[in-house]
Formats: C-alpha cells, structure tokens, sequence
C-alpha cells in the first residue's frame, strides 16, 4: 500500500492499488494475474498527452511512434501492421514517455507531438540533446520492458484459466434454458426425493427424472414444433440422451456466470444430475445426465489444435479487457469500445478457418473471456478497495478513536481480540475472500466434477434440515492449496483454518459454492455507500449538515461504517451455537452475514437507505 495516499483518497477514491494482491510475491515468485490483466488493458486504453489520431484508423489518439516509418499509430494498429516482415523490427516509442522526458528536461512539445523528436539538434545543443535522448531512450525501453512483463503475466494467467472458462451461450442455448427453468420451476423434485420415506427411493428418483423429461419434451414441442418433432420420433428418453444433457450443461454453464440468477432452481437441477450418475439409476434409465461444462480450451481445440496459438497473442489482451465507465467521458468509453470491437475483429481474422474455426465461433469466444474478465473484477475488486481501507486503522490517531477490539459476550462477539490482533483477523479473511474470487471460476469447475463424480452420498440432518452429505476430494485438495498462499501472504495467522467440505457445515460442494457466491452480495453494497456518500452530500447542504451534525463529519461517517463492519463481520458469530466460535474459514462468511442482518438496527442505516441501498440479496443496488 503506497503510503502516499492520503485518508481522504482512501476513502473517496474508486480505484483501487495493486499493491497487497497483485505484485510478485517473493515467498513464491507468484504473480495474481488477473489484475495484471487489468493493468495491461490499462495501459493499453489510457489517454495520451498528444492530440493528434492514430494515421491508420483516424480515431484512437497516438500512442507509439515508429521511428524508421515516421508516423503515429494507436497500439492496435501499431500491432496489426507490424506483425510480420521487415517492419517486425522497426523500433518505436511511446508517444506520451517522449513528451514528458522533453518536457521534464524544458523542451518544447511540438503541436505534431512528434515533428521535434524528429528534428536535427543545433550543433550548440547537440552534445545536450544527445544525452537527453540516451537518457529518455533508456527510461523508455525499461518502461516498455515492465508493460512486457506485465502483458506475459497476464497471458500466463490467461493461458492457465481457458481450460475452466465456461463459452457463453447462443441464442438457441438460450431458447432451451428458458425451458429448463420453466420446468425446473413446476418441479418437485427434492420434496419428493430428499424425505424419509419407507418406498424405494430408486422408484422415487427414476418417477421423477421421467417427469421432468416429459415435462422438457413437451415445452420444447409446444416452442418449436420442427425440434419437437424428432423428439416425438424417437420414442425412448435414452435415444433423445445427447438432447438432455446438452440441456442440463446448458443450465449449468449459465449459472457459473451468473449466480444471481436460478436461485430457486439450481439445486433441482444439480440433485437431478447427481442423481441420474448412480450406477443403480443409470442401469434402470439407460443413460444419465451429465456433461461436462463447455469451456474455452475444449471447444478450440476439438474445432483447430492451430487456433491455440491465439491465446500466446498479447493482442488478446485489448480484445478481452474490461473497460470501466470510472472517471471517462463518454465519448472516451466509446473510443476504447471501438478500440477493442477493432481488436477483436483482428483475432478473428488471424485464427479463424472457413472449415473449422469460424469468425463468429472466435468472436463468441472472446466475449467469453471477456465475461470471465468483467466477472473476477466486479467481484473482487470491492474486497480489494475494502483491504485498502483496512490500513487506514494501522494509523494510531484513527486506532485511538475507532478500535477493532472485540471481547467475548459483548456485542454478540464470540472471540477476544485486542485491535491488532482483530486487524489481522479482518486482513486474512478478507485475503482470503479476495484469492477464493480470483480463482472461483476454477473453484467452481472443480466442484462440478466433486458433484457430479457418480459416488454415493448419504441423507443427513445437518440441522439445517436434511441435506446430501458427500465428499469433495478434489474442492477439499484445492481449497488447502488457496489457503497455504493466504497464509503466505499474511504476517500472522489468526484463528481456525479449518475447511468444513462433506459434513455438517458444508454438506456437498453445492453448499460450498453458494457460500461463497454470496460474498460479492455482502461486500458490494458497502462498497458502493462508501462511495455514494460523497454524492448525497455533493449538491444538498442540509444533507452535509446532518452529517456533520450526527456523526461529525463525512470522512468520520465512513470511518465509523467501516469499524462496525470490521468489527462485528468478523466477530465469530458464524458458529452454530454460542458456546463456540465460528473462527474457521467458513465461519467467518457466516459472521459477516450476522452483520448484515443486524444492519437495519444501526444508526447509520438511514445513509444506507439514502444511497440506493435495498438488500444484501444480490439486488442490493
């Protein structure tokens, strides 16, 4: 964390540093790329000092100057017209690094931007401006050596998630899930299957599979009669296998990114899959309905091995970054719109096979990584911006007024931390939180395959009801390595780092993901008051009065949101009883949620309110 910034940038900025998860580590030499992936697009779209537009497209403004071609180009089309032959070693610069060395040595600036770096020096001046370009050139080739570095990492970081990416759906995938979730929705699967009952449950289990097929069957005839025709011809459910598996995984697909949506449905529809793999069900229907998820690195490869070789191209980089509407004008936005839209179509060009990969198949693609990429920093970067602010309590003048202390039995508190101890509590959990989001596409892969691996689960009250109970091996092995680097990351540890997978706590991997699915529903919303308030105040004055008068002021309202938050969300309220401490690493999650449901009985609750804010339900704003 630079220590630069002051309480105010803090507090009020949007953006958030890289510095606490996003630098090499030196235990390990291991890099968080995904926000090197931002970094390299960052790069890529800031907005230069020179004024004047790219000479290939006419619309992005300079950024690279070729030194043996003499004219400007963006980065995109810097890229596209010197990736083969002679000019693949001309040598370039950028743009806005020569001014600013001009500039900061009392040169002037030329309004071509570029013209004076052209110019011949006067011999008075010769041996000066010699030295002065040595001086810019070196300071310029290590600037261009650290974007490189950058962009490797985050190519390593690409490279290492396409294989769990999941492809995003057609129009016609989206016909069929709109069926799914009307028949999800009418089923009654797991009130007729997860009850203790004296009939088979094999009987129970196959009755109901057979609904829910005819039910699909029928929705797909009643919607497209062409499809539901060679439905009809095949009278059997195991000859139609392929169709409902590929609706199923079609159902699945969709909610990895988008775990907001099938709320009530999605656990059907997991049970469903889980059950048609036993080996006793899948005797008596003939087939199951499982198929594994459709991903980036599969589909490429089953359609052109060749085309792989995109994913080693740094211009995939600009085609798949995010761009944050944060601090742009729109006419900016729309200029890194067209920007990476032009990227895109490059990709294309270069990889597509009118017989194997076509363009649309890699446009398709790349918008998929493109959702992967928007997905992890919605996601992650509140947590990020929260450990930001957590340093603020590092402070002393702010430690002497607003302590993190917590003591057993009071406040609802189940664990006694004086205020360091309870910081380092708070960084942990919340680094945790932040390597589980970074990573939760992968998470969430592996679980599928824990759920899905056709082995037996057991019928258990959990005391939360009767649950399936059943191992995750492999979510379990992942989940230790996740720890191990927060460990690594943190000075201390403090607390349990017990993972509760395949028992009372967790029962099944299905529990697992929802848990920690939610944790962008508690993070974002105060993430986004946080930054609200600045904007209730901007044109009210009766509204910073009230402030001012209550809680003192501005900065000392956010001061006191987040020293409840770091307090009482991490307290040790998760565990199932009050003589224990929920001090695990699932129990944490389910302290914060105590915080939030106790949130309306706070006396800032009104400012909540005021911001936008309706629920911690994922419709938070």
């Amino acid at each position: 964390m630079s220590s630069k910034r002051t309480l105010k940038e803090i507090l009020d900025s949007e953006y958030v540093e890289d510095a606490d998860e996003d630098m090499v580590d030196e235990k390990h030499g291991e890099v968080d790329e995904d926000d090197d992936d931002d970094a390299a697009a960052a790069a890529a779209a800031q907005d230069v000092v020179d004024p004047n537009l790219c000479i290939e497209c006419k619309d992005m403004q300079t950024e690279i100057l070729c030194k043996d071609c003499e004219e400007q180009f963006c980065v995109v089309c810097f890229d596209m017209i010197h990736r083969g032959g002679k000019r693949k070693e001309h040598e370039y610069l950028k743009v806005n690094q020569l001014e600013n060395n001009q500039s900061s040595n009392g040169q002037a600036v030329s309004p071509q931007g570029v013209s004076s770096a052209m110019m011949e020096p006067t011999s008075a001046a010769r041996t000066e401006t010699a030295n002065v370009s040595d001086n810019a050139t070196a300071q310029n080739n290590e600037t261009l050596s650290s974007k490189t570095s950058i962009e490797d990492s985050a190519l390593k970081f690409l490279q290492k998630n396409i294989q769990y990416i999941p492809i995003r759906l057609t129009h016609e995938e989206r016909h069929l899930l709109r069926l799914l979730e009307a028949a999800l929705e009418v089923s009654e699967y797991t009130d007729r299957v997860d009850i203790l009952s004296y009939k088979s449950k094999t009987k129970r289990i196959v009755a109901q599979l057979k609904e829910i097929c005819s039910i699909l069957c029928g929705l797909t005839i009643a919607s497209d009669l062409k499809i539901g025709k060679k439905l009809l011809e095949m009278k059997n459910f195991e000859d139609n296998a392929a169709w409902f598996q590929d609706v199923f995984e079609i159902g699945r697909r969709y909610k990895i990114m988008n775990p907001d949506k099938m709320k009530s449905t999605y656990g059907k529809l997991c049970y469903m899959v889980m059950d048609s793999r036993l080996s006793e069900i899948e005797e008596y229907m003939g087939f199951h309905l499982f198929k594994p998820i459709k991903n980036v690195h599969e589909y490429v490869e089953s359609k052109d091995s060749n085309a792989l070789k995109m994913f080693e191209d740094k211009m995939i980089l600009y085609a798949t970054m995010q761009i944050s509407p944060v601090g742009k004008s729109r006419s900016t936005i729309d200029k890194l719109i067209r920007q990476k839209e032009k990227a895109i179509e490059m990709i294309a060009s270069k990889y597509s096979s009118n017989n194997k990969l076509s363009k649309d198949d890699i446009r398709q693609l790349l918008y998929s990584i493109g959702d992967f990429n928007a997905y992890t920093n919605i996601n992650r970067k509140p947590i990020l911006r929260m450990l930001e602010r957590l340093q603020l309590f590092k402070e002393p003048e702010i430690e002497a007024r607003y302590s993190l202390g917590i003591q057993y039995g009071k406040g609802g508190a189940r664990l006694t931390h004086n205020h360091d101890r309870q910081w380092h509590y708070v960084q942990q959990s919340l680094t945790l939180w932040s390597v589980i989001q970074r990573d939760m596409i992968k998470l969430w892969y592996i679980a599928d395959q824990d759920l899905f691996n056709g082995s037996s689960y057991r019928l258990t009250s959990t005391g939360q009801g009767l649950n399936r109970v059943k191992p995750c091996p492999q979510l379990y092995k992942t989940m230790h390595t996740v720890l191990h680097e927060c460990r690594n990351k943190c000075d201390t540890w403090v607390g349990s780092s017990v993972v509760h997978l395949g028992d009372d706590a967790v029962p099944n991997a299905l529990f697992f993901l929802d848990k920690y699915t939610q944790v962008p529903s508690i993070l974002i919303p105060f993430d986004q008051v946080l930054m609200k308030i600045n904007d209730l105040v901007a044109n009210d004055q009766m509204m910073l009065t009230y402030i001012n008068d209550i809680y003192g002021s501005v900065d000392d309202l956010k001061l006191i949101i987040l020293s409840e938050f770091f307090t009482h969300a991490f307290d040790g309220s998760g565990a199932d009883n009050f003589y224990m401490s929920g001090s695990c690493i699932d129990g944490r999650l389910t302290s914060a949620w105590n915080h939030t449901n106790q949130i309306s009985k706070k006396n800032y609750y009104n400012i909540f309110l005021m911001t936008g804010f309706t629920s911690f339900n994922g419709e938070g704003f």
